[in-house]
């Protein structure tokens, strides 16, 4: 299994009147976690679209809000990845407080698409081989 974490600090004008997290802003910290989760493995979302023509549009998320995250929290985000892709990759995300509390956990479900083609394509090479090492097990 790949796991990451980044940590990011809840900004004013991401929060409603009550100085919660505002509920739609939390996919945005789901994207910041998988975004740097491959940046620490060597892979550019920036570098896949403009050099390798790959695109990896979101298929489907879940979401499970557990308690509220406020204004000036510096959140913990953990994102995991628990089976190497194929065709799909879905990262397992979940949120803390400086508490260390669950704050929001949930799934992103992605998959990889040829930029000219629109097909749906296999995981690039690279990508596979910058995860490998986390999915061996001891024999």
């Amino acid at each position: 299994m790949y796991q990451h974490q980044t940590r990011i600090r809840v900004r004013y004008g991401e929060t409603d009147q009550m100085g919660y997290l505002y509920y739609g802003n939390y996919a945005q910290y789901y994207e910041v976690g998988r975004v740097e989760a491959m940046r620490h493995l060597g892979i550019s979302y920036k570098k896949l679209e403009e050099e390798d023509g790959i695109l990896m549009p979101v298929v489907s998320m879940n979401m499970r809000f557990v308690r509220p995250a406020h204004y000036d929290e510096l959140l913990l985000v953990r994102t995991s990845v628990k089976k190497l892709p194929s065709y799909f990759i879905s990262f397992f995300v979940e949120i803390f407080n400086e508490k260390e509390e669950l704050v929001n956990g949930g799934q992103v479900k992605l998959c990889f698409v040829d930029g000219k083609t629109k097909q749906t394509i296999v995981a690039p090479p690279a990508l596979i081989t910058s995860m490998q090492a986390y999915f061996e097990t001891a024999e």
